[in-house]
């Protein structure tokens, strides 16, 4: 048993989800979540950049003594994952295996939409991860760079908000896609939106939730799981603007999101 906390990190808030989901599954995990809103957003950067920044916050949360590490942001999965593993004496887990590895499970017909931010599809992370479990998959994936504003918004239901995610899912739909993989941290906020559109006979696949799932069974395997009587502390960290992770991150995680320290890096 390891009282620990996890270490979780993003380039902002969109992670938050993950989190979310972590404490759901995993209510005696202790929780340290570090949101680079400095530098946020990391799409549309290098994959250099990114890497260099996730291998930044990386250093940090070892230097807080966490357990694992959670990388809640799709483009640091898509561009840093292999070097974060590398460099860390301990578990490094990633949002897009888990997410690729849930839709190849899920399709019917083997037509999968993947949407996510324009750094995450120009990586075609999710593709190859696919590919590697299920070489016959057509995978459809589609950047859809407005929804993040529209979900720190609260615009989780609002009709501009069905108008641009009909105008990016529509041409998936005529695909014929039967699984959408949610590869972006904000969208977990629009499922209830995405379903209504897309209709029953498609799979959502929460990218959020699968990655919970995989730190839970990475834990147990290594035997760094917390006593079920234990009860975990949360620390919010960011490296700028409390105020608005405050007031945007509450939309996302609720009312564990009550102080946020800073923590300037670079």
């Amino acid at each position: 048993m390891n009282r620990a906390p996890i270490g979780i990190f993003d380039s902002g808030i969109g992670g938050l989800t993950v989190t979310r989901a972590i404490f759901e599954r995993l209510p005696a995990e202790a929780t340290i979540y570090f949101g680079d809103t400095a530098r946020v957003p990391y799409g549309p950067k290098s994959p250099d950049t990114v890497r260099r920044y996730s291998m930044e916050i990386q250093d940090w949360l070892l230097g807080q003594g966490v357990k694992a590490i959670v990388v809640a942001c799709n483009t640091s999965s898509a561009h840093a994952l292999d070097d974060l593993r590398a460099a860390s004496p301990v578990p490094v887990i990633g949002v897009i295996e888990p997410g690729a590895s849930a839709a190849t499970k899920a399709t019917r017909g083997g037509v999968i939409g993947v949407i996510g931010t324009a750094g995450t599809i120009r990586s075609n992370a999710y593709a190859k991860a696919i590919h590697a479990l299920l070489p016959a998959a057509t995978v459809e994936q589609v950047p859809c760079p407005l929804l993040v504003p529209l979900v720190e918004e609260g615009w989780f239901d609002h009709e501009a908000t069905r108008v641009i995610a009909a105008e990016y899912l529509d041409p998936l739909v005529r695909g014929g896609l039967d699984t959408l993989v949610l590869g972006c941290t904000h969208y977990p906020l629009l499922k209830p939106l995405l379903r209504r559109h897309l209709g029953p006979q498609v799979c959502l696949i929460d990218s959020a939730e699968e990655t919970a799932k995989a730190v839970g069974a990475r834990l147990a395997e290594l035997d760094l799981t917390a006593p079920d009587d234990h009860v975990g502390y949360h620390r919010f960290v960011v490296s700028d603007d409390q105020a608005r992770f405050l007031e945007v991150g509450g939309r996302f995680v609720g009312e564990k999101l009550r102080n946020v320290e800073t923590v300037p890096l670079g």
